[in-house]
């Protein structure tokens, strides 16, 4: 299921793109693998001025259209085994031969083809929420999952908030 929240672009020396994408990812019937979609609900409850909030199983490749239209993309997703809470790093196209199916394709292949096919290069970041539960069905998070998705989601809001990943180059959750 995919789901929009859109508003309109707003501030001075608007390009004529929205501002910024959340794209929330990971399949929330594998227990912590919800993390993205989780994240992308609580933005998209937010009603933030100029976030796009887009959430899906996975990544495919019509969101290098989505990602063209904007200014800054955040993909957000659950990490096996990342920094707790959560990590936050800068992201750039992938270069030469895009690795990707029909079905599923890498933020840094979908940034690429948003760069190839619509010449558009957001600045690009990628949110891991740590997770620890994976390999049992069920449509909720482990405790230890929902204390990352909380520090995760007052971390986003603050930058959306504050307009902060429209103007740093680099933001560090340590």
């Amino acid at each position: 299921m995919r789901r929009a929240g859109l508003a309109p672009p707003v501030g001075p020396g608007m390009s004529g793109k929205n501002k910024v994408l959340l794209i929330g990812y990971g399949n929330p019937g594998r227990r912590d693998d919800g993390l993205g979609p989780a994240l992308a609900e609580a933005v998209e409850k937010l009603g933030l001025p100029g976030v796009t909030v887009d959430s899906d199983y996975q990544l495919i490749v019509e969101d290098a259209a989505a990602a063209a239209e904007h200014e800054v993309v955040v993909f957000a997703d659950a990490s096996v085994d990342g920094a707790e809470p959560f990590s936050f790093e800068r992201l750039m196209p992938g270069g030469g031969e895009l690795g990707f199916s029909s079905h599923s394709v890498e933020p840094e292949g979908v940034l690429a083809l948003a760069r190839d096919l619509f010449g558009a290069t957001p600045k690009a970041y990628v949110l891991g929420i740590r997770g620890y539960e994976f390999n049992e069905f069920g449509e909720y998070l482990s405790e230890k999952a929902k204390h990352n998705l909380d520090c995760a989601l007052r971390f986003v809001q603050a930058l959306l908030k504050e307009g902060l990943l429209l103007t740093r180059a680099e933001v560090r959750s340590d």
